[in-house]
């Protein structure tokens, strides 16, 4: 990463906005004379601006202008794969006061002595990571939608549902939630920033308190291990089911070719 020491001018009052692009943001190749960071690869625009790109498919925008903000996302949109629609955004005000302290009032504006980049990159990485999970949890509440009607039809009449090949779906898209999660966004990672910069320890903490991103991406785990204990219980009753189901053809098979050949003995 570069040394990103200069102190950012900043105005009294902007907006900080997250977006989830995609399922991953290519950010190889990148140069750029005003980069103040390579990981997450992030730069200034304009006046005021920052950006910060993450592989996982999050672009954090800081102080951009709504003209500023189209340009830089219709350039970026051909390195996105599997892109979103809509896209997942979260947005945080920061007021900037050079005679107070860093504060993370909750529920508040968040409140900084100076917009450094190096503080930028720790606010980047705890909104990226938020909204990152807020997706992550829109999926998985979707799989649970569908995992209800399931639970409540075995509930209700004690039967197994046949359909394997949907079980196996789910199964399919809470692993995807779960390497996303694990693999990319990797939630309990620290910024790169605070090697650097370890005072800024306090700072990310308390974001990362105010976003719950630990008790956030634990509950999703604990969602996750749910999901896929449960679809793997109701292929494993249906793969059950159809065995015995063979397993009385077959027998059933038997019986009538037994029948079959004293029939013969008793004509013959």
């Amino acid at each position: 990463m570069q040394n990103p020491s200069t102190s950012l001018p900043a105005p009294h009052r902007l907006t900080v906005r997250a977006l989830l692009l995609g399922e991953r943001l290519d950010v190889s190749g990148l140069e750029r004379s005003d980069a103040i960071s390579t990981t997450p690869f992030a730069f200034r625009v304009g006046d005021y601006g920052l950006v910060a790109l993450f592989r996982y498919g999050a672009a954090v925008l800081a102080g951009l202008s709504p003209v500023e903000e189209d340009d830089l996302l219709r350039k970026i949109s051909q390195r996105v794969s599997g892109a979103y629609a809509p896209l997942e955004d979260e947005v945080a005000v920061v007021t900037i006061d050079p005679a107070g302290d860093d504060l993370i009032p909750p529920g508040g504006p968040l409140q900084l002595r100076e917009l450094t980049p190096e503080r930028f990159l720790i606010i980047a990485d705890v909104l990226g990571k938020s909204v990152a999970l807020a997706h992550n949890e829109r999926q998985v509440g979707a799989v649970f939608d569908e995992i209800d009607p399931l639970a409540s039809a075995m509930a209700a009449k004690g039967t197994v549902p046949g359909n394997r090949k949907q079980l196996l779906k789910l199964i399919g898209e809470s692993l995807l939630v779960e390497h996303r999660m694990s693999g990319r966004v990797a939630v309990e990672d620290k910024p790169d920033v605070l090697w650097d910069r370890p005072e800024l320890e306090r700072l990310f903490s308390r974001l990362q308190d105010e976003y719950e991103l630990t008790e956030r991406a634990t509950a999703l785990a604990n969602k996750l291990a749910v999901i896929q204990t449960t679809t793997r219980a109701v292929t494993d009753l249906i793969d059950a089911q159809r065995s015995l189901r063979l397993e009385a053809i077959i027998v059933l098979l038997i019986v009538f070719e037994i029948v079959l050949t004293f029939i013969e003995w008793a004509l013959k």
